[in-house]
């Protein structure tokens, strides 16, 4: 951007922006970028982020699969890598990847410890963000993930210092950033996979709590007679039916009763029944699957529909393991949100799987660095 074109952005005056991006480019925090075209005059410098200034780390913690992204100064992706997690991936086991793999990124990228500003962390809650800690979260393959102090533990293995934040919130940080051209300051994210998980953003900054609660869209009671899901939590609530659990669960329990061919289909004893399972019918058109999955999206809609009648979002963007396994169950949860939306038509929010989809949370996590680093 030219002198001029920061000018008209911010409400600085000349002198003083011009004493900035001098103090900016001795600094190395920006850099001076060739000439912009000429209004008649002489053509103006251009300016532009030093991409090298420095480095950032993003983490994702999330319950099916993990993931690392490595980003400069301008955001842009260096690296990205993801691992699932399984029986074996406790927290102790997690901070040795976690530092393994970061000491492999900066020797390819011959760079030293010191270059990197921090890593952002974008976990599953519940969790307390002052402390760093990862509180009591639910199903977790592996043992050991509870009131797990995080970010101490990554920073004396990595030697870099760690924030947290709760991975739906990251991932809508992201999915902004990823979107910033259009300005957007109303948005909701909602990510249906082994829970529920949502974040909202107001005039631009994201909501947060009296607690770090990302899952609490998962008890939404939409059926006051409704099931319970593995005795936890109210009855009737949408994650009793929309998530990953709720349709092994209900899967299981037809199979049981004869249902469903799913124990026969596939050679297997029907408790083995797995989301794993569901995708293999899913992908072969069985129709029993079929209908689970369209009538889990029904009760999705149904819970989007109410919180647009609370938010009012201009944009919703929907992620996980449900969303993205079948196309038809994202096209009909839309509808049937919309449908039951009490402003609908004169409000109509637009609806996408995001730009970032499943690096979403771990750049959302490094931008909160880039956000807080002192300059």
């Amino acid at each position: 951007m030219s002198k001029a074109e920061l000018l008209s952005a911010f409400k600085l005056t000349n002198s003083t922006l011009t004493r900035l991006l001098d103090e900016m480019v001795q600094e190395g925090l920006l850099v001076t970028s060739g000439l912009g075209p000429s209004s008649g005059g002489r053509r103006p410098i251009l300016y532009e982020i030093n991409s090298h200034y420095g480095y950032f780390f993003g983490l994702e913690l999330s319950r099916r699969t993990s993931s690392l992204g490595f980003f400069d100064m301008k955001m842009n992706p260096k690296s990205f890598t993801r691992w699932r997690m399984d029986e074996a991936m406790t927290p102790e086991q997690l901070t040795k990847h976690v530092a393994q793999n970061i000491r492999s990124i900066l020797n390819d990228h011959q760079l030293e410890r010191r270059q990197v500003a921090g890593i952002g962390i974008g976990a599953v809650g519940p969790l307390e963000r002052s402390t760093g800690t990862i509180l009591r979260p639910l199903n977790f393959p592996a043992r050991g993930w509870t009131n797990v102090p995080i970010c101490e533990m990554i920073a004396q293995a990595t030697g870099i210092p760690a924030v947290l934040e709760t991975g739906a919130n990251a991932a809508l940080i992201g999915e902004q950033w990823a979107l910033r051209e259009k300005n957007l300051q109303h948005m909701l994210y909602v990510h249906a996979g082994v829970g529920l998980r949502s974040a909202m953003m107001s005039n631009g900054q994201i909501v947060h709590g009296s607690i770090d609660m990302e899952g609490s869209i998962g008890q939404m009671i939409i059926q006051t007679d409704g099931p319970r899901l593995q005795n936890y939590g109210n009855y009737g609530a949408l994650e009793a039916f929309v998530s990953v659990q709720a349709l092994e669960e209900q899967a299981r329990g037809d199979a049981k009763l004869g249902l469903n061919n799913l124990p026969q289909s596939y050679n297997m004893d029907p408790g083995r029944i797995s989301f794993d399972t569901l995708l293999q019918a899913l992908s072969q058109q069985d129709a029993y699957v079929t209908q689970l999955f369209m009538k889990s999206a029904s009760y999705f809609g149904v819970g989007l529909a109410n919180l647009i009648n609370i938010f009012h979002p201009e944009k919703i963007i929907l992620g996980g393991a449900l969303v993205n396994a079948y196309k038809p169950f994202y096209q009909s949860a839309i509808q049937i949100a919309l449908r039951n939306s009490y402003c609908y038509p004169d409000h109509i929010p637009s609806f996408s799987k995001g730009v970032l989809k499943e690096d979403a949370v771990a750049t959302g996590a490094a931008l909160i660095v880039r956000k807080n680093m002192e300059l």
